[in-house]
């Protein structure tokens, strides 16, 4: 049964489920800053996948990627799956901007992170809504 990471749960907000992946949002309001997991549990690399959900898994990261590019205006998009702190494959997917406040160094320990304010929260999800489609589904807020 799939089981979101303690620290992934603590870290993010839920913002709902593509057909694979829980769609995450990172407690760091410096940058639109995204995270998919796949709803598979004890799963930590892509290969763990099958054929069919590691597919998904492209699909879905490819969509959000373009998405969030055309959303947010970005100048470069940050795909990565890591994992050496949280094993729990999850991939993420960052805005960058040449005017963020860590351009063009890592995101990662670069800047103290900012809490989002229930009107930025709000404004993502809207944005979100209006682009999304019908294959995502939104979690209550």
């Amino acid at each position: 049964m799939f089981a979101l990471d303690p620290r992934l749960e603590q870290d993010t907000y839920a913002l709902g489920d593509f057909p694979l992946c829980r769609l995450l949002l990172s407690k760091d309001a410096n940058y639109p800053w995204f995270i998919l997991v796949p709803r598979r549990a004890d799963i930590s690399e892509v290969f763990q996948l099958d054929d069919n959900e590691r597919e998904q898994l492209w699909k879905e990261t490819n969509f959000l990627s373009e998405t969030l590019k055309h959303c947010f205006a970005a100048d470069k998009m940050n795909v990565a799956a890591l994992g050496n702190v949280v094993s729990q494959l999850h991939m993420h997917v960052i805005v960058r901007r040449r005017d963020d406040v860590a351009w063009p160094a890592p995101v990662w320990g670069n800047k103290p992170a900012i809490e989002y304010s229930s009107d930025q929260l709000s404004e993502v999800r809207q944005r979100l809504g209006a682009v999304l489609g019908d294959d995502f589904r939104f979690v209550e807020a």
